[in-house]
């Protein structure tokens, strides 16, 4: 059901430091910031050969990451983003098997400009799940 990973998604404490690291140190393609008030996020793409990273920060005082910062001030991975052809299907299809979908249930749009769902990470090894549709 799910295909090629699409991203893994780091929290980070400091947005440009980060970006910084990723394009000066590592000679990564690195694009500029956006933010994502939907999602309470301002991120950063950095393109690899094979994937992308996408850099988070907080973005307002209710966004997620800034929980995640909280627990872990030196940032870490957040969660790994998995391509779908059709994401009601796979919704409906996890939901079926038991896992949970996070929010309503609804796919919102993601930064990419495509439907995206989470699922929780208890029923991922630990691991937030995000499913985009491609």
């Amino acid at each position: 059901m799910i295909g090629r990973l699409n991203h893994v998604a780091i929290a980070v404490p400091d947005l440009d430091a980060a970006a910084a690291q990723y394009e000066h140190t590592l000679g990564a393609t690195v694009g500029a910031p956006q933010d994502e008030p939907d999602h309470g996020v301002t991120v950063v793409f950095i393109d690899l050969p094979n994937t992308k990273i996408e850099l988070l920060y907080p973005l307002g005082d209710d966004s997620p990451i800034r929980g995640f910062l909280d627990k872990n001030p030196s940032g870490g991975i957040h969660h790994m983003c998995f391509e779908v052809e059709d994401i009601i299907a796979a919704r409906d299809r996890l939901k079926s098997e038991g896992a949970r979908v996070l929010g309503s249930g609804e796919p919102k749009i993601g930064a990419h400009g495509k439907p995206v769902l989470f699922l929780h990470p208890k029923d991922f090894n630990g691991c937030l799940i995000e499913l985009e549709q491609v």
